[in-house]
């Protein structure tokens, strides 16, 4: 069994991977948002995002967390300290997205695991385009098979970089 082999489970999603004392889940439940929240306000990607952004963006996507566990009782004590989400068709298409280890738990591989996790994914298997943006990450997802855009002209965007500083960001009910 690889590092990336799913632990088996009755239900197919979600999915949890474990390396001695640490798990990658795709389980929202196990979300621990303040931690997701308060790593991605403070990023260079997302900076002063909302936290009822965080959560509609976890809603509409495939999450991964990144777990310690600190007990293994009959109620698991665990801590998050990392998380990716995958926003995807499950078809055709996948953005990779919100990748982060907290500080103090970085240079232990977590990131690679992750994304080792996330790819091997049987499910994503077929998808014609995975694609994401990184400012400084580049070797990490170079593993991967992530390469520049073979043709960036063919790409456009719709920014918006004030966003979050403007607030008033709730889904219009009209």
């Amino acid at each position: 069994m690889t590092d990336c082999a799913p632990i088996s489970s009755s239900r197919a999603p979600p999915r949890e991977w474990r390396r001695g004392e640490l798990a990658i889940s795709t389980d929202k439940s196990r979300l621990q948002l303040e931690v997701v929240h308060e790593s991605l306000a403070r990023s260079y990607w997302a900076e002063r995002i909302p936290r009822d952004v965080v959560e509609r963006s976890i809603a509409g996507s495939l999450c991964f967390g990144v777990y310690a566990i600190e007990a293994e009782t009959p109620r698991r004590v665990e801590k998050q300290v990392g998380f990716a989400r995958l926003v995807t068709d499950g078809a055709t298409f996948a953005w990779v997205s919100d990748v982060f280890v907290l500080e103090e738990w970085r240079g232990r591989g977590l990131s690679k695991w992750l994304m080792q996790c996330m790819t091997a994914m049987p499910e994503l298997a077929g998808l014609r385009r995975w694609i994401l943006a990184t400012r400084d990450a580049h070797g990490l997802y170079r593993q991967f098979g992530f390469t520049p855009l073979a043709e960036p002209a063919r790409y456009m965007e719709r920014l918006d970089r004030d966003v979050y500083k403007r607030g008033n960001l709730a889904p219009d009910a009209s």
